[in-house]
């Protein structure tokens, strides 16, 4: 239960209405008879018994005929207040509601009652009911003091749907508190970028979030912002928030550095791209998944790092049901002139199978073995290639070539033995 205030808010009015009826009707005395029930009400409950509270606010309401407006004022705030306190808003509203519609009420009192039922009918999402009790509200209130009816204002709309209208509340509030040299709150900046947003202004949102970052320096303001300027195509932009952030230790979820490890792979940054996966799968951050592991292997294979790329296809590879890791990693090993690997891994890709091109496999190993002088070996290889449409015609080519090459072998180991023989 929260804690009730009454005897507290009830001071507090009886303090302020001097003041504020002088251009109203006058507002009738309150009786110590009345207050002192009410305080002892009041009291009961804040000991614990509530039960003997409500006993005595009944007592006082069975009265109400021979209390006069303000008084029994003061009785529907106090049930308003017992009711807000037993988490009764509905009952709340009801009984608040009552007293703004007595006569004669000090200004401070209707005041705070009329705001304090708009925000109790937000909480309900009664949204139209919201904007009746402001527009009272804003009858009573000089219109220096109406910054807060404008928040609330905004939010109403914003719930509403009436994006234009909501954006005009609280642009106003914004705009009031920079004239006035103070600094946005956080929550007004936060409803100014969700209506940006929903009006699709993508270039306001940045500019709010550029405040936001300015002014309250959170890490997701600088991870939405470098989000937005991606969006707008502003990729520097994008990329330099993005460093920033990961250096200040901003970067803390599996997606965010894999999104800065994207934004630099696409960004020609290949070898960035890499150490901030391989940090974060050594951090535990990042998950060695398969497509994680493939991105890993793709980023060290354009930044030209044949060892980390060859590790990140294995790791990949044991986690894939096909051979088609296997077969990336063969043709990256043969174009790097390490031919018994590529060997091993070509001959590891047809093994597990489910190809796309395995010609292409059996033409990786022929290739590896005309390197490495095993013309046989390589011949047979070529010839197996020939049978899978994709690499039949390369491998007709490397196989002419590769008995072009035996053949001088053997010319020339002829010509060696002749030499020999003769000398």
């Amino acid at each position: 239960m929260r804690k009730l205030i009454i005897l507290s808010v009830l001071l507090s009015v009886l303090i302020q209405a001097e003041g504020f009826t002088q251009e109203r009707k006058k507002t009738p005395a309150l009786r110590e008879q009345v207050y002192s029930q009410l305080a002892r009400a009041q009291q009961l409950v804040d000991a614990g018994d509530v039960d003997a509270g409500l006993r005595v606010l009944q007592e006082v309401e069975r009265k109400q005929s021979s209390m006069n407006s303000y008084e029994r004022a003061m009785l529907w705030n106090f049930y308003g207040y017992f009711n807000y306190g037993q988490d009764n808003v509905e009952k709340a509203i009801f009984y608040f509601n009552k007293l703004v519609e007595e006569e004669a009420l000090p200004l401070a009192l209707e005041q705070n009652t009329l705001f304090s039922l708009a925000q109790l009918s937000l909480g309900q999402e009664n949204y139209d009911q919201v904007l009746q009790y402001l527009t009272r509200w804003e009858q009573l209130v000089p219109q220096e003091q109406q910054q807060k009816g404008w928040v609330l204002k905004a939010q109403t709309l914003y719930q509403q749907g009436n994006f234009p209208q909501a954006l005009t509340a609280i642009n106003q509030v914004i705009q009031a508190a920079v004239k006035q040299a103070q600094k946005p709150e956080e929550n007004w900046l936060i409803l100014q970028r969700a209506v940006y947003y929903e009006l699709d202004q993508m270039e306001q949102v940045a500019g709010v979030l550029e405040q936001l970052v300015k002014h309250y320096n959170k890490p997701e303001y600088w991870v939405q912002l470098a989000g937005v300027y991606g969006q707008l195509g502003e990729h520097q932009k994008q990329l330099a928030l993005m460093e920033v952030s990961y250096q200040l230790g901003y970067l803390a979820k599996e997606s965010e550095l894999l999104n800065l490890a994207q934004t630099y792979f696409f960004g020609d940054l290949p070898y960035q791209a890499g150490q901030v996966v391989a940090k974060g799968m050594a951090e535990g951050v990042i998950q060695p998944t398969l497509s994680n592991l493939q991105f890993l292997s793709q980023a060290w294979i354009a930044a030209r790092e044949t060892d980390k790329a060859n590790e990140a296809l294995i790791a990949a590879a044991k986690l894939s049901d096909n051979g088609e890791l296997d077969a990336q990693r063969a043709t990256l090993l043969l174009n790097n002139e390490r031919y018994q690997e590529a060997l091993s891994a070509a001959r590891q890709a047809l093994e597990k199978g489910q190809l796309r091109q395995p010609g292409m496999m059996h033409l990786v190993i022929g290739m590896a073995e005309l390197n490495l002088e095993n013309f046989n070996a390589a011949l047979q290889a070529f010839a197996a290639a020939k049978q899978f449409d994709e690499a039949q015609q390369l491998a007709s080519q490397w196989e002419q070539y590769a008995e072009a090459e035996q053949q001088q072998l053997e010319s020339l180991q002829k010509l060696s033995d002749v030499i020999r023989s003769s000398s």
